[in-house]
């Protein structure tokens, strides 16, 4: 079944304008309908999508919201409403209902008859049907590439990426998309994801896998490449953030390859990025070609040295906690975070200035340090990368 953003993408329903309800994007889309007053609700279904020119409301306001409450209820995939003589505008309150409920609100000029769009919709919905066989297959072996490669014929893969527009030789990189906890389902900001997602890549394959919505793409598929990768990933969080007042969705990219059987440690690579970003309250790593000193700190084979300078810079902290029921490490990551700006901490954690420097010479009082000198700030920046990375090694 497609959706309402499928419709939208294609060049003949460009005459289409969406007003509200962009968060619903994603909605199923099944059939279309026309349905002229609140008295003919029984005749549509959910999943479709509805029309009305208004004919039978004469711009009564009061019957175009008791509409639209009833086609939200009865779950359709949208509301398209024809603007001419008979609602010669869309009301506030049609406007802002849609944006609360996350549901499609488009907007046909007079101009268009109808009909075409039945026409058109029928066809689209027909082809799409067809197009369901064909994004399953996509989706299995975007599974086979990543989690069965070895036991797979190699050619075979390459020649069926082949097919699909993925040329031989190509550079492809893994963008791995997931929630900061289980309580919150990928789902819900597939729209938005794939929404912006379109709008940068040409071309991509997709692939929900447990609680993860996995993009396959082509770093020559780039539309806009001028825009940095950041900018695509701080507006959708930002659009989520207006709609739910939180980011709970975490975006990490792994590096790029020629070879097929590299898109396995690409996933693991956007996997390290996610668990680092995890680390902190301020998102700051996207790529994981941005993850810097991290690298080095990986790949320290005799891992007693990196466990023992961890030791040595923050054991005291910790243990002071842990005797005195305080929070002095996580004040002191937000310190460093902050580059030691006593109004951005002042501000961040809702503390007063005295306190937050009470805390400061307290911690320096504690590691016998001066978080003023720049080498002491590195070593204790190096020692919280050296504890994100151990804990994503357990």
């Amino acid at each position: 079944m497609t959706t309402i953003h499928s419709l939208l993408l294609e060049p003949e329903f460009k005459i289409l304008k969406l007003v509200a309800g962009e968060n619903g994007l994603n909605r199923k889309l099944s059939g279309i309908n026309v349905i002229e007053s609140p008295d003919l609700i029984p005749f549509c279904r959910p999943n479709e999508l509805i029309v009305t020119t208004g004919i039978q409301m004469k711009n009564d306001i009061k019957q175009l919201e008791e509409l639209i409450r009833h086609l939200y209820t009865k779950r359709v995939a949208g509301f398209i409403i024809n603007v001419g003589p008979y609602i010669p505008e869309i009301p506030a309150s049609i406007i802002q209902f849609s944006n609360n409920n996350s549901f499609p609100l488009l907007l046909m000029d007079w101009q268009y008859r109808v009909a075409d769009l039945l026409k058109c919709t029928f066809e689209f919905i027909t082809m799409s049907q067809h197009s369901l066989h064909h994004q399953q297959n996509d989706q299995q072996l975007f599974s086979q590439l990543l989690f069965h490669f070895n036991n797979i014929n190699a050619p075979s893969l390459e020649e069926q990426m082949q097919q699909r527009g993925f040329p031989k030789g190509a550079e492809l990189g893994i963008i791995t998309c997931t929630t900061k906890n289980s309580n919150h389902s990928i789902s819900k900001f597939s729209s938005i994801i794939h929404y912006e997602f379109h709008h940068r890549y040409n071309h991509y394959l997709s692939l929900k896998h447990h609680n993860q919505l996995l993009f396959l793409i082509n770093r020559a598929e780039v539309e806009k490449d001028s825009i940095p990768f950041s900018k695509t990933v701080e507006k959708i969080y930002e659009k989520i953030r207006e709609r739910d007042g939180d980011v709970h969705l975490i975006i990490g990219m792994g590096n790029f390859y020629t070879s097929l059987k590299h898109l396995a440690r690409s996933y693991n690579e956007s996997l390290t990025v996610i668990h680092l970003v995890q680390q902190h309250q301020n998102p700051f790593i996207y790529k994981y070609k941005e993850i810097g000193a991290y690298k080095i700190i990986m790949g320290v084979q005799d891992q007693s040295i990196i466990q023992q300078f961890h030791h040595d810079m923050l054991d005291p902290l910790y243990s002071y906690d842990q005797l005195h029921n305080t929070d002095f490490v996580y004040f002191l990551r937000t310190f460093l975070e902050e580059n030691g700006s006593i109004i951005k901490i002042s501000k961040r954690l809702f503390l007063h200035r005295n306190t937050v420097s009470y805390k400061i010479h307290k911690i320096e009082g504690i590691l016998d340090v001066d978080l003023n000198h720049p080498f002491t700030r590195t070593n204790l920046n190096m020692a919280f990368m050296i504890e994100d990375v151990l804990k994503q090694q357990k």
